[in-house]
């Protein structure tokens, strides 16, 4: 199989990153374009990153999840705990993940150190999702080497007639993480790939140091 994609080509046109009109503070700016992401539409879930791990088999691994929560404390995000993932954050919890919001041509991508986060919270949040993501919590260890589709459906119905008419309790190894940021990078798409790139390094708490990088 051969595939020549030489002939994709875009121009960026739609905005500008200038330092005269960014925050001092990356979450402000991040927040700012989180919500002109959202007023602008043709994004499905806006929410969506890729967070990049260390594997144990010393491949970095990307995958998709949903940001839940994020302020001045970091960004936070469910997931099974023994999951590949869970695992991966465990033997090292400095962690990437990037946003792709290709409606107003923007990127960002943010290096942080990771943590869990309370029991109480994760158990707040796991309350408030719908009845079929919770079995679907218990339905399935994830990551781990399943028969067939016809095992994971098994479950949740073993799990749907346990739990009829009960409240169904988080499970022990499922839960939040909170990605305390240490840089930010925001790219703009411009022109004749001329793009703007600006990079926030923490250097002391709360204070960060701006930097235009070459496209």
């Amino acid at each position: 199989m051969n595939r020549d994609l030489t002939d994709y080509r875009k121009s960026y046109n739609k905005k500008a990153l200038l330092e005269s009109e960014i925050s001092k503070s990356p979450f402000q700016l991040f927040s700012d374009w989180f919500k002109e992401v959202e007023k602008a539409g043709g994004v499905e879930e806006a929410n969506a990153m890729t967070i990049t791990t260390s594997g144990l088999d010393g491949f970095p691994k990307s995958r998709i999840v949903l940001l839940k929560q994020f302020d001045d404390n970091g960004f936070v995000f469910y997931t099974n705990y023994e999951s590949e993932k869970g695992k991966a954050i465990s033997n090292d919890n400095k962690i990437c993940i990037s946003f792709f919001w290709p409606n107003l041509e923007r990127q960002v991508i943010i290096k942080g150190i990771v943590n869990k986060i309370s029991e109480e919270k994760s158990t707040e949040y796991f309350q408030s999702r719908p009845r079929g993501s919770q079995l679907g919590a218990w339905a399935s260890n994830q990551s781990s080497i399943v028969d067939s589709r016809e095992v994971l459906e098994n479950n949740l119905t073993l799990l749907e007639k346990k739990y009829k008419d009960k409240t169904i309790p988080k499970p022990d190894f499922w839960g939040g993480y909170c990605i305390q940021p240490v840089e930010f990078e925001f790219w703009q798409g411009r022109p004749n790939r001329l793009h703007d790139r600006i990079r926030y390094t923490l250097h002391k708490e709360n204070q960060w140091k701006t930097d235009r990088l070459s496209p």
